[in-house]
């Protein structure tokens, strides 16, 4: 159990970091939330692999995704942060 809490920050931690590499601008993000757009982003590429490759619907909907599809899935949800901060009025 402690080994998967471990992989989980560590794979959000990379994730998080090499998104924010990628996408352009600032973002005035902790290393906690750079770790969480991490996760979340690694539930967005397991969803995303999910509906593009239709894996057993027994595997559920959101699925944790490897370290490609974790970046990819976390450089989609920067940019859905960033755009709805620019919407808000919030410089980003």
């Amino acid at each position: 159990m402690l080994g998967l809490i471990l992989t989980i920050l560590i794979v959000g931690a990379i994730a998080g970091f090499v998104a924010r590499l990628l996408v352009p601008g600032r973002q005035d993000l902790s290393i906690v939330a750079t770790i969480v757009l991490g996760i979340v982003g690694s539930l967005v590429g397991g969803l995303l692999g999910y509906l593009l490759f239709g894996k057993d619907a027994d595997d559920g909907l959101f699925q944790p995704a490897g370290i490609i599809g974790s970046i990819i899935g976390a450089v989609i949800a920067l940019l859905i942060w960033q755009w709805s901060q620019r919407r808000n009025g919030a410089h980003v």
